[in-house]
């Protein structure tokens, strides 16, 4: 194997690249500026959608693009993208308590469709990243795949979160960003359903 495809074929490779959105975001935290807490929110948040969506769209690429190697690259590190999904969500889930202090916990902000959404979204996150280890995929057996569906829950939480911010304000940047992903779940829905009717006549 050369040094260059060895480089890129590296975890530590795959983790700096994963972990690169966050330099700049430690940057501007260590700055001091109490603003930046809350511009951090965006960036945090958008990325955790960003690196949840391309790990579900692993598979139906996968099986639109079987000659292609990419997907079957990105396959071999989906879980690495998820744990990195759920760092971020972490980050954004953490900058958004200190932002908003004990008002977060009120009533009136987790009432909101924004807010619940994306507690609700954090939440099935938990587990999924806990659970993320070789450890646990043997513990768990076939109940690891069985938990690890529970990701499009997330995802159309997460979709609802994005959509809702700022009256609704959200949601040309939310679709953007889950228009691929839908596309292409709804052509792996097909491709299933193509294949079942076959063995079926």
């Amino acid at each position: 194997m050369s040094v260059t495809k060895s480089f890129f074929n590296s975890p530590y490779t795959f983790w700096g690249i994963l972990t690169l959105p966050a330099i700049p975001m430690v940057i501007g935290l260590s700055s001091g500026d109490p603003e930046v807490i809350h511009d951090l929110l965006h960036p945090t948040g958008e990325f955790a959608a960003r690196f949840m969506i391309i790990a579900m769209m692993i598979t139906p690429l996968m099986m639109l693009f079987k000659g292609w190697r990419g997907p079957r690259w990105l396959m071999k590190r989906r879980r690495y993208l998820g744990v990195a999904a759920f760092a971020y969500a972490l980050a954004h889930t953490g900058l958004y308590l200190v932002d908003e202090g004990a008002v977060a916990f009120t009533g009136g902000e987790i009432s909101k469709l924004y807010i619940w959404t994306g507690w609700l979204a954090f939440l099935i996150f938990v587990p999924l990243a806990i659970t993320s280890t070789d450890g646990w995929i043997r513990k768990l057996g076939p109940r690891w795949k069985t938990l690890q569906r529970f990701v499009y829950g997330a995802a159309v939480l997460t979709l609802l979160h994005w959509a809702a911010l700022h009256d609704w304000g959200g949601i040309a940047g939310a679709m953007v960003h889950f228009v691929p992903l839908i596309a292409l779940e709804a052509y792996r829905l097909g491709y299933n359903l193509r294949r079942q009717r076959m063995g079926m006549s």
